[in-house]
């Protein structure tokens, strides 16, 4: 009887094969990646950033042209020599998309990074010590979010450039002092981007910081500090990373409409939102050089689409009542 039981356990159920008892001696992270692995199009969005990425980081030694580099080739549409056309300087835009792919990806990078470590140390603060405090951190924050953020960046860099350049100069020199923008779009970006991480932070915390696992920690005599980043933050890392993967886009777009308006990137430095300005500034109703705004901006449109579809994969990837289909 036993022999038969474990065989009729071992059958295959109707219509397909059981994964059930595998499923559940994997570990959550494998899991996940079996979850993230059935989401095809956030698999297909993972390739096509590691080719972006890749290309990027390799680019600047086996590129045929600087991205600087001037030539008598003013508008010369796309070409076997020239992949993407050249601009009103004569430079390939091939070169310059993936220049300026380096510094909007940056931007994006170090923002969310900024947002990420502000917004999970002021939320879990709030969740985990709770009453007074945690009403005063988080009106705190309703009161940041009452304010438009673009319109907070812009005044930022429009009212503290003059200064802060004045004052790298005089620390630093002056081949720093052409950073402050890029300084300004990390810091400002990232001082905006965090509420939201905030807000999810916090209610995590508050959902975990009565779990029995932290009682008995706190039983074992672990102080506050190791409880709260030893044994809570550990367990929110699922949403933090979905989060912030949906962060890095819209970092990305702000830099890229700052740099539009001429507040962000100044030439002759490129990015994304510089190169899709510098093309709209050269239509006329005489001839269109359609390839200085169609590349740059389809390059930023398929990487935010693309970081879009992998934060919805790892969100579904992470969702612990997500139940394995494969």
């Amino acid at each position: 009887m036993c022999a038969m039981a474990d065989a009729i356990t071992r059958t295959p159920a109707l219509g397909g094969t059981s994964y059930t008892s595998s499923f559940e001696h994997l570990t959550p992270g494998q899991r996940a990646w079996r979850r993230f692995r059935a989401h095809l199009p956030a698999l297909v969005s993972l390739a096509f950033l590691f080719v972006i990425v890749t290309t990027v980081l390799i680019w600047p030694w086996i590129a045929p042209y600087r991205w600087d580099a001037l030539s008598d080739q003013q508008f010369a549409p796309p070409s076997a020599s020239h992949w993407f056309g050249t601009d009103v300087h004569g430079r390939d835009v091939f070169t310059r998309v993936f220049y300026g792919a380096r510094i909007s990806l940056l931007v994006g990078l170090v923002g969310a990074a900024v947002a990420l470590v502000i917004g999970v140390i002021w939320g879990a603060l709030a969740g985990y010590v709770g009453g007074r405090t945690d009403g005063l951190m988080m009106r705190f924050v309703d009161v940041l979010y009452s304010l438009p953020s673009i319109i907070f960046v812009i005044v930022l860099i429009t009212t503290l450039d003059q200064w802060a350049r004045g004052w790298l100069a005089s620390l630093f020199g002056p081949k720093l002092a052409r950073s402050t923008p890029i300084l300004f779009l990390f810091v400002g970006l990232g001082a905006v981007s965090w509420l939201t991480m905030a807000r999810i932070v916090r209610g995590q915390v508050l959902s975990l910081k009565n779990r029995s696992f932290v009682e008995a920690t706190r039983a074992l005599g672990a102080g506050h500090i190791r409880v709260l980043f030893r044994h809570i933050i550990p367990n929110t890392y699922g949403v933090i990373i979905t989060y912030l993967t949906l962060t890095i886009p819209a970092i990305i777009l702000y830099e890229s409409f700052l740099s539009y308006l001429g507040l962000g990137i100044q030439p002759p430095d490129a990015s994304w939102g510089t190169l899709i300005a510098e093309g709209a500034q050269q239509l006329n109703p005489i001839r269109i050089y359609w390839w200085l705004i169609v590349f740059p901006a389809s390059m930023l449109v398929l990487t935010l689409l693309a970081l879009n579809f992998v934060g919805d994969g790892l969100r579904d990837a992470f969702d612990p009542k997500g139940q394995d289909r494969r």
